[in-house]
């Protein structure tokens, strides 16, 4: 089940929604077919037990095929050379409505299913006591497994300008569907439509993407609408505008295909199917995905924002965020428990679900903690030594933020409340990879957390990693980490690959893409075998030129063995998108820098956020181990002097003396 449609597991009664497009072929007449589908999905939900209301637009589109055919007939030979036959649609409703419910019924029938009809107009809505009537007469209906049909009754509706008049209830059969969901106390809106969902574009545009959950911050502004439906009165638009106003109002809502034999079920079963809509989507993806290099420059920028305050304020941003874990408890833990329940059902190991779950009391403990963190001493700026290089020249080396942090973390929630607590005191901006098992609890702690942060520094300072790298994206990095610039000492030299790409086409697809850009590829006794290429000389060779080494192994651990005989400790990358692999690599890689699913040239000082280096070291200095306020630190040198020149060092005296860490008042 798709963690975003866990939501499924708690509904009992839905509304269906039916597009005139889906009701008639392109030459108007009944799609029977297409019907029929829709009717034995219906029964089998309506078997499961789940109650069943169906709103179905059709009527006009199938009166107005029936009267032109009526009017072809009946027309002389004068009126056919001229023939211009201009309906009222008011009649065609009429007409169509009897054959479009006749056709339900028939197919309800064979399926030893009972349905009833309900024609109702905008103005009877606006009788509460008709409204009261209408729901317990839907209720008794659904206790006897009945399944209502509903359509807006256009032979007598008085509307004449839908979408112009505001004071409507409803302007459509969308529209009606997205108030009965409200009205009947719905708990799903199933919007059948001829695409597969909402696009952003015009589906025929072969540029536009399905939008498989919607978020009104990001897709309102975004989204470019094609033509309406051929027949009916709503389109995409009225869709969407139904589906977010029933979304809103706690009911989930999905637009999908209803030209799909098993659409609705597959809904139901929580397959990511269609678009959804969802009040809290926007807890569960970014209003906009940032690239992660746009990311950490956004955090860098920040970063800077937040080394500028004083000590106090930065204090008060940990008491606020304390506040925030607190005053949302209750939030946090629906979205928690729903990334548990998600995980059960995805028959995750009991262990990591028990790192998953925000135990009774955690939010608390973790406030607690935050707040005892704001009353250490800071560790920005400290003197941590300072020297007399000559008289009247004073060197401070005083502790420093390091800039921007990458951390990747596995399944534990509270993890991410820790990390952005100790980067905050530290006066670090940070980008945060979570595990999947964990998307709702991260979203929400992130959003609480920087929300807590003031607008002078900026949400961006902690940015939240959530977008999966597909194959594609996954080649690009290691094809950086070649080509970028194959003479620095941070390219790759050597590439192990796992046995399982050779038999899917992608090893001679990567090899091909290197070759295209002039990489030489060279192959160890395996890959040289398989790929035709010449063998490898040496695994310790340092190319630092347009060529590499390519190995295949039989999985991680082997991977990890080949690297400790042959590589240099320098930088070590995993490409991956399996979690547990990832760890284990990361952990058992004993280099100076190992990354996951990112180019090796990412391990340079200036792209650290350190400035200049003198080199990459791969010995085992600085913090290792567990890494709290301090091992998120490094080094300023502070220079105060009267004029002092170097010159040769003629006329320098160096006294190299040892100085008290506070000057004497």
């Amino acid at each position: 089940m798709d963690p975003s449609r866990a939501f499924v597991t708690n509904v009992k009664r839905l509304i269906v929604k039916v597009g005139t497009a889906v009701v008639t072929r392109s030459d108007g007449r009944l799609a029977v077919g297409r019907l029929g589908a829709l009717c034995e999905q219906l029964k089998e939900l309506n078997s499961q037990g789940y109650e069943i209301v169906l709103v179905t637009s059709g009527a006009v589109g199938i009166g107005l095929q029936r009267l032109r055919y009526r009017k072809l007939v009946n027309s002389s030979l004068a009126e056919l050379q001229n023939a211009q036959f201009e309906l009222d649609g008011k009649a065609c409703a009429a007409v169509g409505q009897s054959s479009l419910m006749a056709l339900y019924d028939t197919l309800f029938s064979q399926l030893d299913v009972t349905s009833s009809q309900y024609l109702v107009t905008d103005t009877e809505f606006r009788d509460t006591s008709f409204r009261k009537q209408l729901s317990e007469t839907v209720k008794s209906l659904l206790s006897l497994k009945v399944i209502p049909i509903f359509n807006e009754n256009d032979a007598v509706s008085t509307r004449r300008a839908p979408y112009e008049d505001s004071s409507g209830i409803f302007w459509d059969n969308d529209s009606l569907a997205g108030l009965l969901a409200m009205e009947l106390k719905a708990d799903l809106l199933v919007m059948l439509s001829d695409v597969e969902g909402l696009y952003s574009g015009p589906p025929s545009d072969p540029n536009s993407k399905l939008i498989h959950t919607y978020i009104k911050e990001k897709h309102q502004c975004e989204i470019t609408f094609g033509d309406k439906s051929r027949l009916g009165r709503g389109g995409m638009t009225a869709k969407v505008n139904a589906a977010v106003c029933a979304a809103y109002a706690g009911i989930p809502s999905v637009i999908t295909s209803g030209y799909a034999t098993d659409s609705i079920i597959k809904v139901l079963q929580g397959k990511c199917v269609g678009t959804l809509f969802h009040r809290d989507a926007h807890l569960w993806t970014l209003v906009k995905e940032l690239g992660v290099r746009e990311m950490a420059v956004t955090a860098r920028k920040c970063s800077r924002q937040l080394q500028a305050m004083n000590s106090e304020d930065r204090r008060k941003i940990l008491l606020d965020i304390a506040d925030a874990l607190e005053a949302n408890e209750s939030l946090i833990k629906i979205e928690n428990e729903a990334d548990v329940t998600a995980s059960q059902n995805d028959g995750y190991e009991k262990s990591l679900i028990s790192r998953l779950s925000l135990k009774p009391g955690k939010i608390s403990s973790l406030a607690k903690s935050i707040r005892v963190l704001a009353d250490m001493e800071d560790p920005i700026a400290q003197v941590l030594k300072r020297t007399e290089l000559a008289d009247g020249l004073i060197l401070e080396k005083t502790s420093s933020p390091l800039g921007v942090l990458l951390v990747i973390f596995e399944s534990r929630p509270d993890a991410l409340v820790q990390i952005a607590s100790l980067a905050i005191r530290s006066g670090n901006g940070l980008l945060l990879k979570g595990g999947k098992e964990a998307k709702r609890s991260n979203a929400i702690l992130h959003k609480v957390i920087t929300s807590a942060i003031p607008e002078n520094i900026g949400e961006k300072l902690i940015g939240l990693v959530t977008s999966r790298e597909d194959i594609p994206d996954l080649l690009k990095i290691v094809r950086d980490a070649k080509i970028d610039y194959p003479a620095a000492c941070n390219a790759m030299e050597t590439l192990l690959l796992h046995k399982d790409l050779s038999s899917n086409g992608l090893l001679n697809e990567l090899v091909s893409d290197l070759q295209h850009e002039g990489v030489t590829v060279y192959g160890g006794l395996r890959a040289s075998s398989l790929l035709n290429i010449p063998e490898t000389h040496s695994f310790h060779h340092e190319y630092s030129s347009m060529a590499c080494t390519i190995e295949i192994v039989d999985d991680v651990q082997a991977a990890i063995n080949h690297i400790h005989q042959h590589g240099s400790s320098h930088t070590d990358c995993i490409i991956t998108e399996n979690h547990e692999v990832a760890e284990t690599f990361l952990h058992g890689v004993d280099s100076a820098a190992v990354f996951h699913n990112a180019s090796t040239r990412f391990c340079d000082g200036a792209r650290f956020g350190l400035g200049a280096e003198v080199g990459i070291s791969t010995s085992r200095i600085h913090a290792r181990g567990p890494v709290g306020v301090e091992g998120l630190l490094t080094n300023r040198w502070i220079l105060r002097g009267s004029g002092q020149v170097v010159n040769g060092d003629k006329g320098v005296i160096y006294t190299h003396k040892d100085l008290p860490l506070q000057t004497p008042l």
